[in-house]
């Protein structure tokens, strides 16, 4: 990027005598204690002349521009004049006011030879200064005189390095002349004689002594074909006084034939009368004989070779060529390209060819050109003294092949972005919606997908057009069509009859009611639609309506593909809708088996279930909470290995044989779960299960004391949490537990025992609550624990209720299940968020109702 500074200084940086003097004048003039001379370039500026500036700068003679005022002299090439630089917008922030001790500046451009501003003259003080009238005079004047002398060191400069120059040239002139075996000729015109030089006269066969040295010498050489035209550019340089070129033949004494280069210029006299004719001429055999064997080449090349001149005229065309444009050479030579193929004007192997000739570098396109060719090219083209060439090849069939590939693996993963959505999709009719933004533009350029409701009517879910300003007109198009459109519409027909039909904008718009539905279709660019109804297996689900522009041709693979696409959204809708009422039955049958808790007088008991968000939204997760004869409450939660049907199944058989042994026995957790494995095996219930039991008691004496004894067993279960009345927190142990449901029924089974102040909360849970991918169980406890100790302060429905959002929020993988029981004081009533006393008929309203305190 250009800084508008020059590239380099015209003095160095280092003490110049004559530009010491100007700096001196300028310190004495104007009585300032700083006076430069100073030159500037893109890197930095330099003193040759300089008084007064602190070292290191003083005897260095350069700074940063980052200390320089002198770059805005340069740049704006107008006198810079500041009275105090801390307050100038365009220089307070410049080093050279800290470090150079600059305050006040005037500054008066420095021109060289050309005309171009290089630096300054200026003065400076390290105070504020109003710099008069008088001082910006007496400046300018100093400044001039120094421009002078610094366009004379410029002159001075040029002319040592022109006759430099001169000199190199003479001696290049010579080396080149003998090195390239260059002969020189002097013509005189009045006297005729002409004078030869040993090399051209080694060019002509001739000796010194052979040479007759006029011009009939000269004319006898020349071969006879080329000897009119060789005259007539003689005589043409002499009565123009200007140059003559000229490649011919020449005989040998031997009689062979020799090819000769020949370039001169006609002088004049003191008259300005023609008076010699000088210049020299080469040997250029070998160049013809060369061209003959590259003209026998590129005839026998199977690739086209073609060269144009400056002014994009035809001058070689080789047989390939000839072959690959369908024209003759005898056509095409000496012809402008652009007027025999004008078709392709401004195309891209145009630009490639100009770009070549503009940057003196080789080009390479593959690019069509259109009719009458209608072909694809691969054209090498390159910058050549005589104007441009170009190799090319038909590529049509390979580009042709590719595209087709390239287009089938479009279209493959096309329908694996779409089988993709649909598989893992939680919302399958939520997904096909979004299916227009995933066939756009590869099946169509424009989309919009039905699906019919539960109650057979229509709906437009989704739409997507690949032009942005048409996107919307499209949309509100889908949101009113369908009461627009009668019964013969493309859309009515494909979902009554299930078949595909293809219509026309003209038909579609037939089909329409006047209104904004016609008017926005009139507005869009629609050629033409294509209507594939989305079939399930036993009936139509919907519709997908491809719109294709004018533009777009009928692609039988595209639509084949978009048929596919209809096919697999239409399985997925039947197996969204297969497992949907699995899910409904399945859910409904677990729902139906978690039956409501009791609700013992001074107990209260909540509960929940959630279940998964995927797969079939069923699974082995239970709860229980029931009274035994004896009163005592007791709280099951359990966890049959599996999420599906047959997890649920065996879910309710375990359920109802634990409630059984429970109900029957009388028994304490740990022999319910040691009868509950027995029954397993002997009813040949062949599933594995955890599960974790808690009964609570107490005795009279318990009961004054305010206490109640929680008695548990775990069979591979997480152990429950327990909260104490004044918020502490404990998770009871062992972690572990006994073995799993359903191994071994002959392992034994323990049970742990834990008083409990009344006031405390319990809880049991399923590891759907806390489980979460790639964390440990520690690291799921302790969340668990954070949230409990943080809502403990609420009712239990709130705890619950609070425990699920914040630990799951909707995003459960596993069903859930969750029991939670509070002992509130038996001192006082029941309270009322407890919700009013239930219990079986037979069963006392509180265990502690049948104790007879102390």
């Amino acid at each position: 990027m250009s800084t508008g500074l020059p590239s380099s200084t015209p003095l160095p940086a280092e003490s110049d005598p004559a530009f010491e003097r100007f700096a001196r004048l300028v310190r004495a003039q104007l009585g300032v204690p700083v006076a430069l001379v100073t030159l500037v370039s893109e890197q930095e500026q330099v003193f040759p002349g300089s008084l007064g500036l602190p070292e290191p700068w003083q005897g260095e003679r350069r700074t940063p521009l980052s200390h320089s005022f002198c770059q805005h002299v340069v740049r704006s090439e107008e006198p810079l004049v500041v009275p105090d630089a801390r307050e100038h917008p365009l220089v307070r922030d410049n080093l050279a006011i800290r470090d150079l001790g600059v305050v006040a500046y005037a500054g008066i451009p420095l021109r060289d030879q050309e005309g171009a501003v290089v630096g300054s003259l200026c003065a400076i003080d390290g105070e504020p200064h109003d710099w008069s009238a008088t001082d910006l005079a007496v400046l300018r004047d100093l400044a001039d005189a120094c421009s002078s002398e610094l366009q004379l060191r410029g002159v001075q400069r040029r002319t040592e390095a022109m006759a430099a120059d001169h000199d190199a040239d003479r001696t290049r002139w010579a080396l080149a002349m003998d090195a390239g075996q260059v002969g020189s000729f002097d013509w005189h015109l009045a006297t005729d004689v002409l004078t030869w030089d040993d090399r051209l006269l080694e060019i002509f066969g001739l000796t010194a002594d052979t040479f007759d040295g006029n011009i009939a010498a000269f004319t006898k050489a020349v071969h006879p074909q080329d000897a009119d035209r060789v005259s007539h550019a003689i005589q043409r340089a002499i009565d123009t006084l200007g140059f003559y070129e000229a490649e011919y033949r020449i005989v040998l004494p031997d009689g062979q034939n020799r090819w000769v280069q020949a370039r001169g210029h006609a002088l004049p006299d003191a008259d300005g009368a023609p008076e010699r004719l000088i210049g020299v001429a080469y040997d250029t055999t070998a160049v013809h004989d060369g061209e003959a064997r590259t003209a026998r080449v590129l005839e026998a090349m199977p690739t086209g070779y073609l060269s144009l001149d400056h002014d994009w005229r035809f001058t070689v065309v080789n047989t390939a060529a000839e072959r690959l444009l369908g024209r003759p050479r005898d056509e095409l030579l000496g012809r402008s390209a652009t007027e025999a193929f004008p078709d392709p004007v401004g195309g891209d192997v145009e630009q490639a060819c100009r770009a070549a000739v503009r940057t003196r570098l080789p080009q390479h396109v593959e690019a069509y050109y259109p009719a009458p060719l209608d072909a694809y090219y691969e054209v090498l083209c390159w910058p050549s003294p005589d104007g441009l060439s170009l190799f090319f090849t038909d590529t049509t069939q390979r580009t042709l092949t590719q595209r087709r590939a390239e287009d089938s693996a479009a279209r493959l993963a096309l329908l694996a972005a779409v089988a993709r959505s649909l598989v893992d999709a939680t919302d399958v009719p939520a997904a096909v919606a979004e299916l227009p933004a995933l066939v756009v533009p590869g099946l169509a350029d424009g989309c919009v997908v039905t699906l019919l409701q539960d109650d057979g009517r229509p709906r437009d879910v989704g739409s997507w057009h690949a032009d942005p300003a048409q996107r919307a007109a499209l949309h509100r198009y889908a949101q009113v069509r369908l009461g627009a459109q009668s019964l013969t519409s493309p859309l009515a027909r494909a979902l009554a009859g299930g078949e595909e039909v293809r219509a026309t904008a003209a038909e579609v718009r037939a089909t329409l009611a006047p209104g904004e539905a016609l008017d926005l279709y009139g507005a869009m660019d629609v050629a033409d639609c294509l209507v594939l109804p989305i079939r399930g297996r036993d009936r139509v689900r919907g519709a997908l309506t491809l719109f294709s522009g004018p533009g777009r041709p009928r692609d039988l693979d595209d639509e084949s593909t978009a048929r596919d696409v209809a096919d697999r959204v239409g399985l997925a809708l039947d197996n969204a809708a297969l497992l949907m009422s699995q899910s409904q039955v399945a859910e409904g049958l677990q729902r139906s088996l978690l039956t409501e808790p009791p609700a013992p007088n001074h107990s209260e008991i909540v509960v929940r279930y959630i279940p998964a968000t995927e797969s079939a939204k069923v699974g082995g997760d239970w709860y229980d909470a029931f009274l035994q004869p004896s009163g005592s409450t007791m709280l099951v939660i359990g966890d049959v290995v599996g999420h599906d049907i047959e997890a649920a199944a065996a879910m309710g058989q375990l359920r109802g044989l634990l409630r059984g042994i429970a109900a029957y026995s009388d028994a304490g957790p740990a022999e319910v779960l040691r009868g509950l494995d027995a029954a397993m095996q002997v009813l040949q219930v062949p599933t594995l299960a955890t599960a974790a039991v808690a009964r609570f008691e107490q005795t009279a004496e318990e009961l004054l004391r305010g206490v109640t004894r929680m008695v548990w067993s775990n069979a591979g279960h997480l152990p429950p949490v327990v909260v104490h009345p004044d918020g502490s927190l404990a998770v009871l142990a062992d972690w572990r537990g006994n073995l799993l449901l359903g191994v071994d029924p002959a392992t034994s089974r323990t049970e742990q025992v834990i008083t409990l102040d009344r006031g405390s909360t319990i809880l049991l849970f399923t590891d759907g609550l806390v489980e979460r991918r790639a964390s440990t169980l520690d690291d799921d406890m302790a969340r668990l624990s954070e949230a409990v100790v943080d809502l403990a302060g609420g009712t239990l429905e709130e705890l619950c209720d609070g425990l699920v959002a914040r630990l799951v929020d909707g995003r459960n993988d596993d069903d859930i299940a969750l029991v939670a029981v509070r002992l509130h004081p038996q001192d006082r009533p029941r309270p009322a968020e407890a919700g009013p006393t239930s219990v079986p008929l037979g069963l006392p309203a509180d265990p502690a109702d049948h104790l007879t305190p102390g």
